[in-house]
């Protein structure tokens, strides 16, 4: 996994390694080898997750489809305009 800095900008360089990580699943990889997990638990835990992917996957064919109403649209997040700047006067 590469990064780029740019400007020496290293925060900016940290903050997109850890969406990638975040993305690719390093972070719940590590978790889970923390401990030993039994081949059964690993098991059941595959099939649960296979099975929440096909749910998901079978929610939002439906909702293509019609068959299901859409969930909410969420709003786009507004920045509040500054507020203005108070001179004084030179006393």
């Amino acid at each position: 996994m590469q990064v780029l800095v740019r400007d020496n900008n290293v925060d900016q360089a940290l903050r997109v390694l850890k969406k990638k990580m975040q993305r690719e699943g390093v972070f719940r990889e590590m978790k889970q080898r923390r401990a030993y997990e039994k081949p059964s638990e690993r098991k059941a835990r595959e099939k649960s997750e296979a099975v929440r992917r096909a749910r998901k996957l079978a929610r939002k064919k439906a909702i293509r489809e019609g068959l299901l109403p859409a969930p909410p649209k969420k709003k786009p997040f507004e920045r509040k305009a500054p507020l203005p700047e108070i001179k004084q006067a030179a006393g």
